[in-house]
């Protein structure tokens, strides 16, 4: 299965993968989610897939994020939610780029409204 996805990976320029892994993280987050942020940048970096997703909260969470206790449930709550689709999430990437995800990281931004996931790779993103 894995050289499988090196052959089709190989067949496109990383803009494409880039683009493909974008949109299918938005087409998860409105599965798995109920909705999906306002736009996706995903930038493949060496071994890592690094994706930005914007406008991911809602106006009741923005109101929350007003104090630290409500900032600190807002953060708590959506990590749990994506932590939950990881397994859905790692095989998105996996079919996309041929390699198998080592580590997940995310963060997400109570400010801008932004979420930040880094996807660490078993190994580094072949393309022509």
């Amino acid at each position: 299965m894995e050289i499988e996805g090196k052959n089709t990976t190989m067949e496109k320029s990383k803009g494409t993968i880039e683009a493909e892994i974008s949109k299918a993280l938005t087409h998860w987050e409105k599965n798995y989610l109920g909705r999906g942020s306002v736009s996706v940048k995903t930038d493949i970096l060496r071994d890592m897939v690094i994706v930005v997703l914007k406008g991911i909260l809602t106006p009741a969470e923005y109101s929350l994020c007003q104090d630290k206790d409500g900032l600190l449930s807002v953060k708590e709550n959506r990590n749990s939610l994506v932590e939950s689709g990881l397994e859905e999430l790692k095989e998105i990437i996996f079919s996309m780029t041929g390699q198998e995800v080592l580590s997940f990281h995310t963060d997400i931004s109570t400010n801008t409204g932004e979420r930040v996931m880094v996807f660490k790779l078993a190994n580094e993103v072949q393309t022509k």
